[in-house]
């Protein structure tokens, strides 16, 4: 029998998502254009409520790409870009997923940005859980949670119902 134990309401996650906003405006204030890159599914959902508050707030134009791939077979998979690379030259690209676990999905996100000649590559979470196994570390975290490795997080970022739940 699953429970699941509710750890930020959606005030709380409105809150993470702004400050995170905040904190990339006040690291690229000098950009002409930042870019967010959000993993398929939750990770683009994030990146696109993350560009809505920096938007809001920052004086440079922000851009959300959606970045394609099979989180379950990362290397038999073709890794797509939402966006031609073009247009990633010489830009501040932020790397945003939902949760960090391992480091994983993450690590095999980069793989596009590495025939590119961007300016700077950053990454950003909403929760980070800490069980990293591969060397990718979060600039802008959200929440910092410590679980066991048996454990869940399920982050739900519908615009009516935003929340994070640990099971």
């Amino acid at each position: 029998m699953s429970t699941e134990t509710l750890i930020l309401d959606q005030t709380q996650v409105d809150q993470k998502i702004k400050r995170i906003a905040f904190e990339i405006y006040e690291n690229n204030f000098k950009e002409k254009q930042v870019i967010l890159a959000g993993i398929q599914d939750k990770g683009y959902q994030l990146a696109q409520l993350l560009g809505e508050a920096l938007s809001s707030i920052a004086t440079f134009e922000v851009k959300v790409v959606e970045i394609i791939l099979d989180k379950s077979a990362p290397t038999q998979s073709e890794i797509k870009l939402g966006c031609e690379d073009r247009e990633l030259v010489n830009k501040c690209i932020v790397l945003i997923d939902d949760v960090l676990n391992t480091g994983r999905t993450l690590a095999y996100s980069l793989k596009p940005f590495l025939n590119i000649r961007v300016k700077k590559l950053e990454t950003a979470v909403l929760v980070n859980r800490s069980h990293t196994r591969f060397p990718i570390s979060a600039q802008y975290v959200g929440y910092q949670l410590s679980t066991t490795i048996n454990e869940h997080v399920d982050v739900q970022l519908k615009s009516d119902a935003k929340a994070v739940y640990l099971s």
